[in-house]
């Protein structure tokens, strides 16, 4: 009886080329690949490899450093490295040798290997090795499918931010916005520093019949109360000692458009009412005017505040959040949305590299390894300017690791806003970390300079995993 033939919908199994000149090898790394899931096919010479690639479709190559013609350098094996580069700077090579050389493989990373094991391998961490390098290498490859998709986007939009993200988390977000954004309704957006609440702002208006008309962005939490209603509102010739001509306000400005109000949570109680009075009517009064001027405007607004907590404790009107907040979109941070970090890390390098005249650059596995280890407390923006500071400071048509200066910029938050943006544990391991670099490492005096014992500050050393100490 045959058997059923395989849906369409089902996985395709992960092929891995494996090439060693020693059959038996190739036998013991067969049966270990098909236990965990894996298709294997085999090579068993560097012109092998190469055929092997002509007629097959593989997604990383676990090969032999020395063959038959050359048993001892490697440099057979390096020699098809740098082919197999050639070919696919993207394809995964893992590097075996059976002689235990530091130098030999070191070479090999640097010749492009992403890993390498020795020979006789350990099981687990050989297929711990390829399982890391395999998603690895899929988000790599997604991250240039992006690169182009993100030029086609920004001629769509306009040269507008797109959203970008597919996680899970942000699945909702992207759900909703759709529904909401053809309505006149307010929307309230809400979310940490740096997670993309004006793009999601922008966003909203590109998708409403309002398109066409202005979008107007104003920081309404950083307005004094001597500007605030001559910027919202305008103001006449002459109003006050420095009004020298007519200023028309963004409410204005806005009007027949999309008003964003962003940090609206820092809004003074004062300000709070004027504003209230003009979302209620729709009409405003222009700064020592007493013509009436009626305002067609959508109020998207954002903050970073617990508006609901500030309500209960008297800093935000309650009558004004129902006013702002018909819908509310929340933005998760990028800590909880990790998976997206390669979409938006290759949208910011595209951006980017358009913007400084270096459109071929990209991210190379280390950098991309090296993005999804940090914890980003500054979201999406941090990442964003990450990302910009790594082009300038890559030297090829890759940004690598170093590139990133990601240790250099947690260790430097850059001031009290950034120490806002930090939680205790990352202020605690900040400070140490500035304490140990004053005093040269000593653990002794950065204690005393701290207020903490020497062996307290052992514990919080080997806590947060800081070496260097003595």
């Amino acid at each position: 009886m045959s058997e059923p033939a395989a849906s369409p919908s089902a996985p395709r199994p992960t092929r891995i080329l494996v090439a060693d000149d020693q059959p038996d090898v190739l036998e013991a790394l067969r049966l270990l690949l098909k236990r965990d899931g894996y298709t294997v096919v085999s090579a068993q010479s560097p012109s092998g490899v190469l055929a092997t690639l002509d007629a097959e479709d593989v997604e990383l190559v676990l090969m032999d450093l020395n063959y038959a013609r050359d048993t001892t350098s490697g440099r057979e094996g390096l020699d098809l490295l740098g082919q197999l580069r050639a070919r696919d700077a993207l394809l995964p090579v893992v590097v075996m040798t059976a002689w235990g050389s530091v130098e030999g493989a070191v070479e090999a990373m640097r010749a492009g290997a992403r890993d390498y094991v020795q020979k006789p391998w350990d099981n687990t961490r050989l297929l711990a090795t390829l399982r890391t390098q395999l998603e690895l290498a899929r988000a790599l490859r997604r991250t240039r499918r992006l690169e182009g998709e993100n030029q086609h986007l920004r001629r769509e939009q306009g040269g507008r931010s797109p959203l970008v993200g597919e996680s899970r988390a942000m699945l909702p977000v992207r759900r909703l916005i759709e529904r909401v954004a053809p309505s006149a309704a307010p929307v309230l957006v809400t979310g940490e520093h740096g997670t993309g609440k004006e793009v999601v702002a922008r966003l909203l208006h590109a998708a409403s019949p309002r398109a066409d008309r202005p979008f107007v962005a104003v920081n309404s939490g950083g307005l004094s109360e001597g500007v605030f209603e001559s910027e919202l509102f305008g103001h006449v010739k002459g109003a006050f000692t420095d009004a020298k001509a007519d200023r028309i306000g963004c409410f204005e400005l806005a009007d027949g458009g999309t008003l964003f109000l962003d940090e609206i949570g820092n809004m003074p109680l004062a300000q709070q009412a004027k504003l209230l009075r003009v979302l209620q009517t729709g009409e405003l009064h222009p700064v020592g005017s007493s013509r009436m001027r009626k305002v067609d405007v959508r109020v998207v607004s954002a903050t970073n505040v617990d508006l609901g907590r500030a309500v209960t404790e008297g800093r935000f009107r309650e009558d004004l959040l129902y006013r702002l907040n018909t819908v509310e979109v929340q933005l998760p941070p990028l800590r909880e949305r990790r998976e997206d970090i390669p979409l938006l890390a290759a949208h910011f390098l595209a951006l980017q590299g358009q913007r400084y005249g270096r459109p071929g650059v990209h991210l190379a596995p280390d950098a991309l390894e090296a993005l999804m280890a940090y914890p980003w407390p500054g979201n999406v923006r941090e990442l964003e300017h990450a990302v910009e500071r790594s082009l300038l400071m890559a030297t090829g048509d890759r940004v690598e690791a170093e590139d990133l200066l990601l240790k250099r910029a947690g260790q430097n938050p850059g001031g009290a806003a950034r120490l806002e943006e930090m939680t205790l544990e990352e202020v605690e391991r900040y400070l140490i970390e500035r304490a140990l670099g004053r005093q040269d490492g000593n653990v002794s005096d950065a204690a005393k300079a701290l207020g903490l014992s020497r062996s307290a500050l052992y514990r919080r050393l080997q806590y947060y995993g800081i070496k260097g100490a003595r």
